[in-house]
């Protein structure tokens, strides 16, 4: 067992690990929350540290804080966001209501990292204090929402080019298969012909308007209420902090961040994090329901349509030799599936808050950085592992197109709705084509017969007569 040091907060002493950055209200949150095992996402971490500097920069300009005091904090902070610190913020993400747990993880990591700058021993906060010195002028309850959406905006950052590279694939397959007949197929039933071209581009529309959906709900989140302190009025801090410290986060996180008109609302209220997962959700929707459509054209490869091929990525039985299963479809599926039970969770935790504070910003904040990573992630490996080498089987495209007794439906301005359904029942119960059949009846000269039937052109506008 490693060494031990004492610390002590309001509450009496702590034994906490010797070589541990993190003090006294980091080890109760440790005891008292041993529940998922999952730690803070490492932007979110980012986002707080980020705003830890921004307030001491704020702070140091204002007078407020010493200025060895203050860049000793703002050096400590610059080696959190250099990275290899990650194990020194270890509080479950279930934890105390608001986030006061991760909050003061981060105080005291970055306080006894510069405590030891300035010479001093880990835990020895007369030097730099946690609460007096890295949380001057700020509060758990606007420093954690601010956090949330400034994470939010980082991670957004790496979906939305997902996005727009998942779409530019689709699009390209829709180029690649444009002259592809196919039979359409509505209530999973025959329809009129499509080009499995259109059916793709039909995709790329979707995700396209996914994306600007996405990218517009998150101008909402530029809105902070930090400076609100406490409960908005700004209490324990400097007048000119609230526009101080926006102005510093804005060029510390490198992001496009504003002063909420109204601080109070800002911490009340987190319906812009509903907002964007609603966004969330819309595209898990969408792409479950491509998702299951690649899975059903790809369906067999003996028993199923098979209209096009997945790219193989590994065995699909421990049983069935030979059986490639669509698992990147799955895989993404299970994704989508995911982000909208987060986007529920975050829906009831959000109508939860009362008066000044949301308790439950920690589960909020979880679930909806938990969507936006997982759908990145699943995104970019569906596109490089499946999408981009989806094939077409063109012979069993064009078989589906011609088979149909959808296609009938091209009669209708020449013969009529009636005649032509006599004609689709008749070929249903004799297994006569539709050609033979109204060749047989003398309905059309054969000339008339191969332009209503003209294989493409069943798959664009026209008039016939």
């Amino acid at each position: 067992m490693g060494s031990f040091r004492t610390e002590k907060d309001s509450m009496g002493e702590v034994q906490a690990p010797s070589d541990a950055y993190y003090g006294a209200q980091t080890m109760r949150a440790v005891s008292n929350f041993p529940i998922s095992g999952i730690k803070p996402h490492a932007d979110f971490v980012y986002a707080t540290v980020f705003i830890k500097k921004a307030a001491a920069l704020a702070n140091m300009e204002l007078g407020c804080i010493d200025e060895k005091i203050g860049n000793a904090i703002v050096q400590a902070t610059d080696r959190v966001i250099g990275g290899g610190l990650a194990d020194q913020f270890v509080v479950d993400v279930y934890q105390a209501g608001a986030g006061t747990s991760h909050h003061m993880n981060v105080n005291e990591v970055i306080a006894n990292i510069a405590i030891e700058l300035l010479g001093g021993e880990k835990g020895d906060y007369s030097i730099i204090s946690p609460n007096d010195h890295v949380n001057y002028g700020q509060s758990t309850n606007d420093v954690y929402p601010t956090a949330m959406r400034v994470a939010a905006l980082m991670m957004a950052n790496k979906l939305l080019p997902v996005l727009e590279d998942i779409a530019n694939s689709f699009k390209i397959k829709s180029e690649e298969f444009d002259n592809i007949l196919k039979s359409g197929r509505t209530h999973l039933q025959d329809a009129v012909p499509i080009r499995l071209g259109q059916e793709f581009s039909g995709y790329y529309a979707a995700i396209l308007k996914c994306s600007e959906r996405f990218r517009n709900s998150i101008e909402s989140i530029k809105e902070l209420g930090i400076g609100g302190s406490a409960v908005g009025t700004g209490i324990n801090s400097h007048p000119e902090y609230a526009k101080k410290i926006v102005e510093h986060l804005r060029v510390v996180a490198a992001l496009d961040l504003k002063q909420s008109p109204n601080l109070f609302e800002a911490m009340q209220s987190n319906a812009p994090l509903v907002e964007v997962s609603g966004a969330l959700r819309c595209i898990a929707v969408e792409f479950i329901r491509i998702a299951n459509d690649l899975r059903l054209l790809s369906s067999g490869p003996k028993t199923g349509l098979c209209e096009i091929n997945l790219p193989p990525v590994q065995p699909g039985s421990s049983i069935m030799p030979g059986k490639v299963n669509p698992v990147m479809a799955e895989m993404l599926n299970m994704v989508c599936f995911g982000v909208i039970g987060n986007d529920q969770t975050i829906a009831l935790a959000t109508q939860a808050g009362q008066f000044e504070l949301n308790v439950m910003m920690p589960v909020i904040q979880h679930k909806l950085l938990d969507s936006i990573n997982i759908l990145t992630n699943a995104l970019h490996v569906f596109n490089e592992k499946c999408v981009k080498g989806i094939t077409a089987n063109v012979d069993k495209c064009n078989h589906f197109a011609m088979s149909s007794v959808a296609i009938v439906t091209a009669l209708n301005p020449i013969i009529g709705y009636l005649n032509a359904a006599a004609i689709c029942k008749e070929s249903l119960k004799t297994g006569k084509s539709i050609r033979d059949i109204v060749l047989e009846k003398d309905l059309m000269t054969k000339e008339k017969l191969d332009e209503v039937l003209a294989p493409m052109a069943m798959t664009e506008p026209r008039v016939l007569k």
